[in-house]
Protein backbone atom coordinates (compact mmCIF):
# COMPACT_ATOMS: atom_id res chain seq x y z
CA UNK A 1 0.00 0.00 0.00
CA UNK A 2 1.30 3.61 -0.92
CA UNK A 3 1.88 5.53 1.83
CA UNK A 4 0.89 10.17 1.12
CA UNK A 5 3.22 11.07 3.10
CA UNK A 6 1.56 14.37 2.95
CA UNK A 7 -1.42 12.89 5.20
CA UNK A 8 -0.70 11.72 9.44
CA UNK A 9 0.02 8.50 9.70
CA UNK A 10 -1.99 6.50 12.24
CA UNK A 11 -1.24 3.48 14.32
CA UNK A 12 -1.55 0.04 12.74
CA UNK A 13 -3.33 -0.79 15.87
CA UNK A 14 -5.94 1.82 14.82
CA UNK A 15 -6.62 -0.02 11.58
CA UNK A 16 -7.36 -3.25 13.30
CA UNK A 17 -11.29 -5.01 14.20
CA UNK A 18 -12.11 -4.67 17.70
CA UNK A 19 -11.68 -7.64 19.63
CA UNK A 20 -12.13 -10.95 19.45
CA UNK A 21 -9.90 -10.71 16.17
CA UNK A 22 -7.47 -8.73 18.18
CA UNK A 23 -6.54 -10.00 22.20
CA UNK A 24 -5.66 -6.93 24.92
CA UNK A 25 -2.54 -8.71 25.52
CA UNK A 26 -0.79 -9.82 22.13
CA UNK A 27 2.03 -11.67 22.69
CA UNK A 28 5.59 -10.80 21.11
CA UNK A 29 5.04 -12.76 18.06
CA UNK A 30 1.60 -11.85 17.19
CA UNK A 31 3.15 -8.36 17.85
CA UNK A 32 5.87 -9.04 14.85
CA UNK A 33 3.01 -10.13 12.86
CA UNK A 34 0.85 -6.83 13.30
CA UNK A 35 3.25 -4.41 13.08
CA UNK A 36 3.45 -2.47 10.23
CA UNK A 37 6.87 -1.28 8.37
CA UNK A 38 6.10 2.44 6.94
CA UNK A 39 8.29 4.67 5.22
CA UNK A 40 7.80 7.81 3.50
CA UNK A 41 8.99 7.02 0.08
CA UNK A 42 6.38 5.60 -2.24
CA UNK A 43 7.57 2.48 -3.27
CA UNK A 44 7.45 0.95 0.33
CA UNK A 45 4.13 -0.76 1.30
CA UNK A 46 2.30 -2.50 4.75
CA UNK A 47 2.26 -6.02 4.82
CA UNK A 48 -0.18 -7.91 7.13
CA UNK A 49 -0.12 -11.45 7.61
CA UNK A 50 -2.89 -13.23 5.48
CA UNK A 51 -3.90 -15.66 8.43
CA UNK A 52 -5.63 -12.01 9.61
CA UNK A 53 -6.07 -10.53 6.50
CA UNK A 54 -8.84 -13.14 5.37
CA UNK A 55 -10.46 -12.89 9.08
CA UNK A 56 -10.68 -9.47 8.24
CA UNK A 57 -11.96 -9.89 4.46
CA UNK A 58 -14.50 -12.83 5.55
CA UNK A 59 -15.99 -9.52 8.67
CA UNK A 60 -16.14 -6.94 5.79
CA UNK A 61 -17.79 -9.75 3.56
CA UNK A 62 -20.59 -10.64 6.03
CA UNK A 63 -20.90 -6.88 6.94
CA UNK A 64 -21.81 -6.16 3.04
CA UNK A 65 -24.08 -9.22 2.43
CA UNK A 66 -25.74 -8.00 5.59
CA UNK A 67 -26.14 -4.04 4.52
CA UNK A 68 -27.25 -6.00 0.68
CA UNK A 69 -30.32 -8.02 2.80
CA UNK A 70 -31.28 -5.59 4.60
CA UNK A 71 -31.91 -2.99 1.30
CA UNK A 72 -33.43 -5.90 -0.36
CA UNK A 73 -35.77 -5.87 2.68
CA UNK A 74 -36.62 -2.24 2.62
CA UNK A 75 -37.25 -2.10 -1.02
CA UNK A 76 -39.76 -5.12 -1.11
CA UNK A 77 -41.19 -3.67 1.89
CA UNK A 78 -41.84 -0.51 0.14
CA UNK A 79 -43.41 -2.32 -2.90
CA UNK A 80 -45.63 -4.07 -0.74
CA UNK A 81 -47.15 -0.56 1.30
CA UNK A 82 -46.99 1.63 -1.75
CA UNK A 83 -51.14 2.29 -2.80
CA UNK A 84 -52.29 1.19 -5.60
CA UNK A 85 -51.63 4.14 -7.53
CA UNK A 86 -48.04 4.00 -7.23
CA UNK A 87 -48.27 0.57 -8.99
CA UNK A 88 -47.77 -0.05 -12.67
CA UNK A 89 -50.75 1.11 -14.50
CA UNK A 90 -50.72 -1.92 -17.11
CA UNK A 91 -50.81 -4.75 -13.70
CA UNK A 92 -52.72 -7.31 -14.46
CA UNK A 93 -56.11 -7.29 -12.33
CA UNK A 94 -58.96 -9.88 -12.22
CA UNK A 95 -62.22 -8.50 -12.33
CA UNK A 96 -64.57 -11.19 -10.19
CA UNK A 97 -68.05 -11.80 -12.16
CA UNK A 98 -70.81 -12.19 -10.37
CA UNK A 99 -73.90 -14.92 -10.62
CA UNK A 100 -77.73 -14.84 -9.14
CA UNK A 101 -80.07 -16.41 -7.61
CA UNK A 102 -83.84 -15.30 -8.45
CA UNK A 103 -86.12 -14.38 -5.31
CA UNK A 104 -88.90 -13.24 -6.83
CA UNK A 105 -91.04 -13.62 -10.23
CA UNK A 106 -93.42 -10.89 -10.92
CA UNK A 107 -96.07 -10.30 -13.89
CA UNK A 108 -94.63 -7.57 -16.59
CA UNK A 109 -96.33 -6.63 -19.94
CA UNK A 110 -95.10 -8.43 -22.75
CA UNK A 111 -95.78 -5.26 -25.34
CA UNK A 112 -93.78 -2.70 -23.12
CA UNK A 113 -90.29 -2.08 -24.86
CA UNK A 114 -88.74 -1.58 -21.61
CA UNK A 115 -86.09 1.27 -21.44
CA UNK A 116 -86.00 2.29 -18.55
CA UNK A 117 -86.32 1.41 -14.98
CA UNK A 118 -86.95 2.85 -11.32
CA UNK A 119 -87.95 1.51 -8.14
CA UNK A 120 -88.51 4.78 -5.95
CA UNK A 121 -90.71 5.21 -2.79
CA UNK A 122 -92.53 1.87 -3.16
CA UNK A 123 -93.69 2.57 -6.68
CA UNK A 124 -92.47 1.10 -9.90
CA UNK A 125 -92.02 3.43 -13.21
CA UNK A 126 -91.25 2.09 -16.44
CA UNK A 127 -90.35 3.97 -20.17
CA UNK A 128 -90.72 2.40 -22.78
CA UNK A 129 -89.96 2.70 -26.38
CA UNK A 130 -90.73 2.57 -30.22
CA UNK A 131 -92.31 5.27 -32.22
CA UNK A 132 -95.73 5.93 -31.60
CA UNK A 133 -95.80 3.40 -28.57
CA UNK A 134 -93.37 5.27 -26.22
CA UNK A 135 -94.65 5.85 -22.51
CA UNK A 136 -94.21 6.73 -19.23
CA UNK A 137 -95.96 3.85 -16.58
CA UNK A 138 -96.22 3.64 -13.37
CA UNK A 139 -97.15 -0.28 -13.07
CA UNK A 140 -98.05 -2.46 -9.87
CA UNK A 141 -95.07 -5.01 -9.22
CA UNK A 142 -97.06 -7.74 -7.90
CA UNK A 143 -99.31 -7.44 -10.49
CA UNK A 144 -97.69 -5.75 -13.56
CA UNK A 145 -100.94 -3.92 -14.38
CA UNK A 146 -100.52 0.02 -14.79
CA UNK A 147 -101.61 2.28 -12.72
CA UNK A 148 -100.17 5.54 -14.34
CA UNK A 149 -99.78 6.23 -18.20
CA UNK A 150 -98.49 9.08 -20.26
CA UNK A 151 -97.99 9.02 -23.78
CA UNK A 152 -95.21 10.45 -25.76
CA UNK A 153 -96.20 12.15 -28.98
CA UNK A 154 -95.61 9.52 -32.02
CA UNK A 155 -92.20 11.30 -33.13
CA UNK A 156 -90.60 10.44 -30.15
CA UNK A 157 -88.69 7.24 -29.09
CA UNK A 158 -88.79 6.74 -25.56
CA UNK A 159 -85.70 5.54 -23.72
CA UNK A 160 -83.85 6.01 -20.21
CA UNK A 161 -85.71 7.07 -17.18
CA UNK A 162 -84.27 8.32 -13.30
CA UNK A 163 -86.11 9.91 -10.92
CA UNK A 164 -84.71 13.47 -9.38
CA UNK A 165 -86.49 14.62 -6.15
CA UNK A 166 -89.97 15.45 -7.01
CA UNK A 167 -89.80 14.68 -10.37
CA UNK A 168 -89.45 12.31 -13.30
CA UNK A 169 -86.81 12.49 -16.20
CA UNK A 170 -86.88 10.71 -19.15
CA UNK A 171 -84.31 10.74 -22.04
CA UNK A 172 -85.31 10.02 -26.00
CA UNK A 173 -83.68 8.36 -28.44
CA UNK A 174 -82.55 10.35 -31.58
CA UNK A 175 -84.47 13.50 -30.84
CA UNK A 176 -81.95 15.37 -28.40
CA UNK A 177 -85.13 15.93 -26.30
CA UNK A 178 -85.74 15.59 -22.58
CA UNK A 179 -88.55 15.68 -20.32
CA UNK A 180 -89.71 16.36 -16.89
CA UNK A 181 -92.49 15.15 -15.35
CA UNK A 182 -94.08 15.52 -11.66
CA UNK A 183 -93.67 12.14 -10.02
CA UNK A 184 -97.27 12.24 -8.43
CA UNK A 185 -99.77 13.63 -11.45
CA UNK A 186 -97.36 12.45 -14.48
CA UNK A 187 -97.80 16.24 -15.66
CA UNK A 188 -94.98 17.30 -18.13
CA UNK A 189 -93.23 20.04 -16.27
CA UNK A 190 -90.25 21.13 -18.72
CA UNK A 191 -88.54 20.07 -21.57
CA UNK A 192 -84.88 20.30 -22.25
CA UNK A 193 -82.08 18.92 -25.11
CA UNK A 194 -78.66 16.82 -25.06
CA UNK A 195 -76.20 16.30 -27.99
CA UNK A 196 -76.39 13.09 -29.61
CA UNK A 197 -78.37 10.01 -28.44
CA UNK A 198 -80.01 9.49 -25.37
CA UNK A 199 -79.87 5.59 -24.32
CA UNK A 200 -79.95 4.90 -20.36
CA UNK A 201 -80.06 7.58 -17.24
CA UNK A 202 -79.58 7.45 -13.77
CA UNK A 203 -78.32 9.80 -11.20
CA UNK A 204 -76.34 9.71 -7.96
CA UNK A 205 -76.18 12.52 -5.31
CA UNK A 206 -75.20 15.31 -7.40
CA UNK A 207 -75.82 15.06 -11.02
CA UNK A 208 -77.60 12.99 -13.80
CA UNK A 209 -75.60 10.07 -15.95
CA UNK A 210 -76.51 9.47 -18.82
CA UNK A 211 -76.03 6.57 -21.60
CA UNK A 212 -75.56 7.35 -25.64
CA UNK A 213 -74.32 3.62 -26.41
CA UNK A 214 -70.85 4.17 -26.60
CA UNK A 215 -68.64 4.05 -24.07
CA UNK A 216 -68.78 7.12 -22.99
CA UNK A 217 -71.05 8.25 -19.72
CA UNK A 218 -71.87 11.68 -19.76
CA UNK A 219 -72.83 13.64 -16.29
CA UNK A 220 -75.58 16.50 -16.16
CA UNK A 221 -76.44 19.57 -13.56
CA UNK A 222 -80.05 17.95 -12.93
CA UNK A 223 -81.34 22.04 -12.90
CA UNK A 224 -79.20 23.18 -16.05
CA UNK A 225 -79.30 19.46 -18.04
CA UNK A 226 -75.42 20.84 -18.55
CA UNK A 227 -72.63 18.36 -19.27
CA UNK A 228 -70.25 18.40 -15.67
CA UNK A 229 -67.99 16.35 -17.24
CA UNK A 230 -67.59 12.76 -18.70
CA UNK A 231 -65.87 8.83 -18.25
CA UNK A 232 -65.39 6.37 -20.85
CA UNK A 233 -66.09 3.22 -19.45
CA UNK A 234 -62.92 0.26 -20.05
CA UNK A 235 -62.58 -3.33 -18.86
CA UNK A 236 -58.75 -2.11 -18.61
CA UNK A 237 -56.36 -0.54 -21.04
CA UNK A 238 -57.52 -0.66 -24.62
CA UNK A 239 -60.57 -2.57 -24.03
CA UNK A 240 -63.79 0.19 -24.23
CA UNK A 241 -66.95 -1.69 -23.46
CA UNK A 242 -69.80 -0.15 -26.21
CA UNK A 243 -73.20 -0.37 -26.07
CA UNK A 244 -73.90 1.02 -22.66
CA UNK A 245 -77.69 1.07 -22.03
CA UNK A 246 -79.90 1.22 -19.15
CA UNK A 247 -78.45 2.95 -16.25
CA UNK A 248 -78.96 2.39 -12.24
CA UNK A 249 -76.82 3.78 -9.95
CA UNK A 250 -76.45 1.55 -6.66
CA UNK A 251 -74.04 1.57 -3.66
CA UNK A 252 -71.56 3.99 -4.94
CA UNK A 253 -71.18 1.83 -8.39
CA UNK A 254 -72.93 2.40 -11.77
CA UNK A 255 -74.57 -0.76 -13.05
CA UNK A 256 -75.31 -0.83 -16.94
CA UNK A 257 -76.91 -3.08 -19.13
CA UNK A 258 -74.91 -4.12 -21.98
CA UNK A 259 -77.68 -3.77 -25.49
CA UNK A 260 -77.95 -7.60 -26.95
CA UNK A 261 -76.36 -9.41 -24.22
CA UNK A 262 -76.78 -10.90 -20.90
CA UNK A 263 -74.25 -9.01 -18.74
CA UNK A 264 -74.40 -5.60 -16.82
CA UNK A 265 -71.16 -3.97 -15.97
CA UNK A 266 -70.80 -2.32 -12.85
CA UNK A 267 -68.48 0.82 -13.18
CA UNK A 268 -66.71 3.01 -11.03
CA UNK A 269 -68.63 6.59 -11.50
CA UNK A 270 -64.69 8.10 -10.70
CA UNK A 271 -62.65 6.28 -12.81
CA UNK A 272 -64.91 4.64 -15.70
CA UNK A 273 -63.07 1.01 -14.92
CA UNK A 274 -65.20 -2.17 -15.23
CA UNK A 275 -65.14 -3.19 -11.35
CA UNK A 276 -67.13 -6.05 -11.78
CA UNK A 277 -69.70 -8.18 -13.90
CA UNK A 278 -73.35 -9.77 -13.44
CA UNK A 279 -73.96 -13.00 -15.96
CA UNK A 280 -77.80 -12.78 -15.99
CA UNK A 281 -77.80 -16.26 -18.42
CA UNK A 282 -80.52 -17.91 -18.31
CA UNK A 283 -82.66 -15.90 -16.25
CA UNK A 284 -85.53 -16.52 -18.82
CA UNK A 285 -86.32 -18.97 -20.94
CA UNK A 286 -85.94 -18.11 -24.32
CA UNK A 287 -88.62 -19.90 -26.11
CA UNK A 288 -90.96 -17.38 -24.05
CA UNK A 289 -89.28 -14.51 -25.74
CA UNK A 290 -91.46 -13.62 -29.58
CA UNK A 291 -89.13 -11.37 -31.13
CA UNK A 292 -85.80 -10.82 -31.73
CA UNK A 293 -85.07 -7.57 -29.95
CA UNK A 294 -86.47 -8.83 -26.88
CA UNK A 295 -83.48 -8.82 -25.01
CA UNK A 296 -82.31 -8.08 -21.16
CA UNK A 297 -82.67 -3.87 -20.56
CA UNK A 298 -83.89 -2.33 -16.96
CA UNK A 299 -82.38 -2.17 -13.70
CA UNK A 300 -84.12 -0.66 -10.52
CA UNK A 301 -83.18 -0.96 -6.83
CA UNK A 302 -85.01 -0.78 -3.80
CA UNK A 303 -83.02 1.21 -1.58
CA UNK A 304 -85.10 0.76 1.19
CA UNK A 305 -85.85 -2.82 0.91
CA UNK A 306 -82.25 -3.86 -0.60
CA UNK A 307 -83.95 -5.11 -3.59
CA UNK A 308 -82.54 -5.50 -7.24
CA UNK A 309 -85.15 -5.93 -9.81
CA UNK A 310 -84.34 -6.89 -13.43
CA UNK A 311 -86.27 -6.98 -17.01
CA UNK A 312 -86.31 -7.08 -20.69
CA UNK A 313 -87.88 -5.30 -23.70
CA UNK A 314 -91.17 -7.09 -24.33
CA UNK A 315 -90.56 -9.91 -21.58
CA UNK A 316 -93.72 -11.17 -19.85
CA UNK A 317 -91.40 -11.66 -16.56
CA UNK A 318 -89.60 -9.20 -14.28
CA UNK A 319 -86.94 -10.68 -11.77
CA UNK A 320 -86.48 -9.57 -8.33
CA UNK A 321 -82.93 -11.65 -7.59
CA UNK A 322 -79.96 -11.97 -5.32
CA UNK A 323 -76.25 -11.78 -6.72
CA UNK A 324 -74.06 -14.68 -5.86
CA UNK A 325 -70.27 -14.19 -5.93
CA UNK A 326 -68.05 -16.09 -8.11
CA UNK A 327 -64.72 -16.51 -8.64
CA UNK A 328 -62.80 -14.81 -11.68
Amino acid sequence: MTVNNRRPIRSAQALLPSTPYRRSNPSSTEARILTFSFSLRPANCVIIKRRKMSRLSTLLRVKVRALGLARAFLLVTFCWAAPPSARPADQPRSVRTDTYQIVHVYPHDPSAFTQGLVYSEGHLYESTGLNGQSSLRMVDLSTGRVLQRYNLPSEYFGEGLTDWGSHLVQLTWQNGTGFVYDRFSFSLRSTFHYQGEGWGLTHDATSLILSDGSPTLKFLNPESFREIRRISVHDGPGSPINNLNELEYIHGEIYANVWQTDRIARISPRTGRVLGWIDLTGLIDKRELQDSSAVLNGIAYDAQGSRLFVTGKLWPKLFEIKLIPRRP
